[in-house]
């Protein structure tokens, strides 16, 4: 009988979307399957604490969460590349013993369900390339450029994708003058306009202005948010539609398409999660159409440029991509890339025919063949540069000094 992968859901951290990812970890972690993997929970609270223990699993830990609780330990990863282990401090009893550590346990593959910093913008990512630990999320810069809206838009806009017209502005310039910055974005851009801080999601701080005085309401909200700030274009009620793609490395396909507010325009944080519930079951509360109304044909133009630009941001895992469409025109626009998705798009996939446990097992795969695939690079260059250096500055000798 093959031994059990252990199986890390790291989730949490310090961001404005903590609780989203504590609710699309449970979702996750209720899910696996457990003849296959040992799920290891690993909370890092909005301290930046790292934790484990099984009453993570429970949705009821959280309201609120207690670091004292029995069966929380606290962690830390040991970044030793290939050692995978969960450190656990454990002090000596008495007056002058010293402690020592624990190793609680090993990671084998992680899956990250992190939404905005510190987590889904490629921190996290990098962190677990120095460990040399598989996981099942985009890598570094793919997450980073999916995280930053502006940088998003711009690479969009390099790949010929379909965006909306845009500027973006800095609370340096806002603090400075901010007639100035509102009489840049009217320049550039007709009202009503999106006022969307650079690195959130979940849509918080995000709001519409449709004159000044909305403008300058809407660039105070966001920039409380963040030092960085697009403006976009808006559209006359426009339709959203969202794709998800799951895969590797030219292994992928698209979920159907879904219409999450039945057109009926942006929706607010609130309307996301918490509308009709308590907010536990996640973006899967949402009231949706699936598949999206909009004929086979626009449904399968979404779908490729959705692989088109899974592959182009080397996406790995499951991401979701979220179009607007303009209900005056035949035009549509990217909105964004969620390289972790609210409750990893899992409704999609099962009107996809794909179960939970079995996108929890694609995943998987995903993080074992990118780490694989890592794993063919060489990593070391022979040469004899550093017995020619010497310490110090200029030449010597023949010698190279630094």
């Amino acid at each position: 009988m093959m031994s059990k992968i252990q199986l890390g859901v790291i989730f949490g951290s310090r961001t404005c979307e903590h609780e989203v990812a504590i609710i699309s970890a449970v979702q996750l972690m209720r899910n696996v399957n457990r003849e296959k993997y040992d799920v290891i929970p690993v909370y890092i609270s909005q301290k930046g604490e790292w934790f484990t223990g099984d009453p993570l699993l429970e949705i009821k830990t959280y309201t609120p969460f207690d670091p004292f609780m029995k069966g929380i330990i606290p962690v830390r990863l040991d970044l030793t590349a290939g050692s995978g282990a969960l450190i656990h401090f454990e002090p000596a009893k008495g007056l002058f013993g010293g402690g020592k550590e624990k190793v609680v346990a090993r990671l084998d593959c992680v899956i990250p369900v992190m939404h905005g910093l510190n987590g889904e913008d490629g921190s996290l990512q990098g962190v677990l390339e120095l460990a040399n630990i598989p996981y099942a999320s985009t890598g570094i810069t793919g997450s980073a450029v999916g995280m930053d809206k502006i940088t998003m838009k711009r690479f969009f806009r390099g790949m010929g994708f379909p965006i909306l017209p845009d500027c973006a502005l800095t609370r340096a310039q806002w603090e400075k003058d901010s007639e100035n910055a509102m009489d840049q974005v009217e320049k550039e851009l007709p009202y009503p306009v999106f006022v969307k801080p650079a690195c959130l999601g979940s849509s918080i701080g995000v709001s519409r202005a449709d004159d000044r005085d909305g403008l300058k309401k809407s660039l105070e909200l966001a920039f409380s948010y963040d030092r960085r700030v697009l403006v976009e274009k808006g559209l006359d009620k426009p339709i959203e539609v969202n794709c998800s793609v799951a895969g590797f490395d030219g292994k992928r396909k698209a979920s159907v398409l879904e219409m999450p507010n039945s057109g009926a325009g942006f929706l607010d944080f609130s309307e996301k999660y918490l509308a009709g519930s308590s907010g536990s079951k996640g973006m899967a509360s949402l009231k949706r159409i699936v598949p999206a109304p909009i004929g086979d044909e626009l449904t399968e133009k979404l779908q490729n440029l959705s692989l088109e630009i899974f592959d182009a941001m080397d996406c790995k895992g499951v991401v979701r991509i979220d179009y607007m469409l303009d209900r005056h025109s035949d035009n549509y626009y990217i909105t964004e890339i969620n390289t972790i998705p609210g409750s990893l798009a899992y409704y999609l996939w099962a009107e996809t025919g794909v179960n939970y446990p079995a996108l929890i097992d694609e995943m998987v795969d995903c993080a074992l063949r990118a780490h694989q695939e890592k794993e063919r690079n060489s990593f070391a260059f022979t040469s004899d540069i550093l017995s020619g250096v010497v310490i110090g500055g200029g030449k010597k000798g023949g010698k190279l000094k630094l």
